[in-house]
């Protein structure tokens, strides 16, 4: 049975216990080798790959992630939509730990990553205005809200991630920077994710969950190691609970643009690229490109 929904796991979310009828899949790509096996298995009666974004005991910084073998894998899986899980800290008093916010822009401060799955003899432009698809980031939003009222979370939708390098977190002058930017969370994963999700037409939506103020903070210094553990595993659960919400609540038909992302993207004329990169890409591009 083709897997419907892909799931992503971060910091503190390595398995969902709701899954069932489990099944690990390894994959080999041309990117490369995943983060791990996908697991695919039934979520709310839908058919569904997670995958440990860091690997088993989060073993994979984010500077050495091999963003396009993980998305590249969901797409040879049959995935057509993505929620990813993402440990963040909060730029804004308002957003708090244990909160979760749904972005819906990013910034982009990265400088060691690759971030597109083309090149090699094609050129390929997505569009990329609007990094989230909205009909997912509205089901995440509308489920976050839905479990939080059982348990006293608050959720908040929009707002711009800024994703860093690492893996160092960030001065004291940068993070009043991007505080004074008007930037709402900070993270360091989730940027390559949706661009390659959105080259592999691929609809995607980050859960940000909050687990302390960032350095700008003036309580900053009272945070403790195990503050920021305790909110790792709360959050972890929190995204379980959420996730297999938004789940049951995705409509099997796709009504968003993500599905035609390459349709006019693809600059490089069919017969000028090398015939070894359309196979390669043919998950991407074959229904483009013969």
């Amino acid at each position: 049975m083709t897997v419907e929904i892909g799931i992503i796991g971060g910091s503190g979310l390595y398995d969902m216990e709701e899954l069932t009828g489990r099944k690990e899949v390894r994959l080999s790509t041309p990117f490369g080798e995943p983060s791990g096996p996908y697991v695919t298995a039934t979520l709310r009666g839908r058919r569904v790959a997670f995958l440990a974004r860091h690997g088993a005991g989060h073993r994979i910084m984010p500077t050495e992630l091999n963003f396009r073998a993980n998305i590249f894998g969901f797409k040879l899986l049959g995935v057509e939509r993505i929620f990813s899980a993402s440990a963040v800290g909060s730029l804004k008093e308002a957003y708090s730990p244990l909160d979760v916010v749904i972005p819906d822009q990013f910034f982009d401060r990265t400088r060691a990553r690759i971030s597109t799955f083309f090149g090699g003899g094609i050129v390929v432009h997505v569009s990329f205005a609007h990094p989230i698809c909205p009909d997912l980031s509205r089901i995440a939003f509308e489920s976050a809200r839905s479990v939080g009222a059982h348990i006293g979370r608050r959720a908040h939708l929009g707002g711009t991630y800024v994703c860093m390098e690492g893996p160092q977190f960030s001065t004291l002058a940068e993070s009043k920077l991007y505080k004074s930017w008007g930037m709402d969370v900070i993270g360091m994963t989730n940027l390559q994710e949706a661009k390659l999700a959105r080259e592999a037409e691929i609809c995607y939506t980050t859960i940000a969950l909050v687990t302390d103020y960032d350095c700008w903070h003036p309580d900053h210094e009272n945070v403790t190691v195990d503050m920021i553990v305790s909110n790792l595993l709360a959050n972890a659960e929190m995204a379980k609970r959420l996730i297999a919400e938004a789940v049951g609540r995705v409509p099997s038909e796709r009504g968003c643009a993500c599905g035609s992302a390459l349709a006019t993207a693809i600059i490089t004329s069919p017969e000028a690229i090398p015939e070894e990169r359309k196979t390669e890409l043919a998950p991407l591009i074959g229904k483009y490109v013969k």
